[in-house]
């Protein structure tokens, strides 16, 4: 799921990279509120806290929230030159290294946060882990087309609306039957997103109370898992000459 890209996937892969990765996204990002009081990956719900402080005049939270919204789109744009360089070279396995790199940076963060006491632990985790968000989400709307969206979920619940009002009109005969089958596909593909979120959430939050810090290194170890046997299954094919 995390080797072949765009025109080539199948919507089974698709559903796999949505329902790990929104799963990765939910943990982090409701850990994180949980831990310190602000969302990591809601850039929605970050923007509307930096007009609330600018209309207010509360500059210093301002910058702060200003910052989480940049260092999301740094991660995004670090992902995509690396992606771009990687496709260039045609390198299949590029999105694979962009997942180790994010378990890589999890594991040290929780290091960081669980075994020493950072000048602003809270600010350190939530900058840390905006930019690992905007790293992901670029890896997944990359390799997927636009098709997956994992560290948020208003377009994902968007996307189920439409869907659904598509299906309602192939019902009473506005739209042809025959797409019907793409439509249900589509909702499947969003509603397992929607659901993996949430269940990433819930899971994200025991973790946290239960292992504290250190449930950032475990989601590392589990990324840099996913991301080094689709590297290795990719050599594999390539050695065999079989491509997906």
């Amino acid at each position: 799921m995390l080797i072949s890209f765009e025109n080539s996937r199948s919507s089974t892969a698709d559903k796999q990279l949505a329902c790990t990765l929104a799963s990765v996204a939910g943990a982090l990002n409701t850990a994180a509120f949980e831990a310190v009081g602000f969302f990591s990956a809601n850039m929605t719900g970050n923007v509307s806290s930096l007009s609330d402080n600018l209309a207010r005049a509360s500059f210093g939270t301002g910058i702060f929230f200003l910052t989480i919204v940049c260092i999301f789109i740094t991660g995004s744009a670090f992902s995509t030159i690396i992606i771009n360089a990687g496709r260039r070279k045609n390198i299949r396995s590029i999105f694979a290294f962009n997942i180790f790199i994010e378990g890589s940076a999890l594991i040290l963060l929780g290091i960081v946060e669980s075994w020493s006491t950072p000048a602003s632990p809270g600010r350190i985790l939530v900058l840390s882990l905006s930019f690992l968000m905007g790293l992901q989400n670029a890896v997944v709307t990359r390799i997927s087309n636009a098709r997956v969206r994992t560290t948020h979920v208003s377009g994902t619940s968007t996307d189920i609306g439409i869907e659904l009002a598509m299906l309602f009109d192939v019902l009473f005969r506005r739209e042809s039957v025959q797409d019907a089958p793409v439509y249900l596909e589509r909702l499947r593909l969003h509603f397992l997103t929607l659901m993996s979120f949430l269940a990433g959430g819930v899971v994200g939050i025991w973790l946290f109370h239960l292992i504290g810090y250190q449930f950032l290194i475990l989601i590392g170890f589990i990324l840099i898992y996913m991301a080094s046997k689709a590297t290795l299954k990719n050599h594999a094919n390539k050695k065999n000459k079989i491509y997906p």
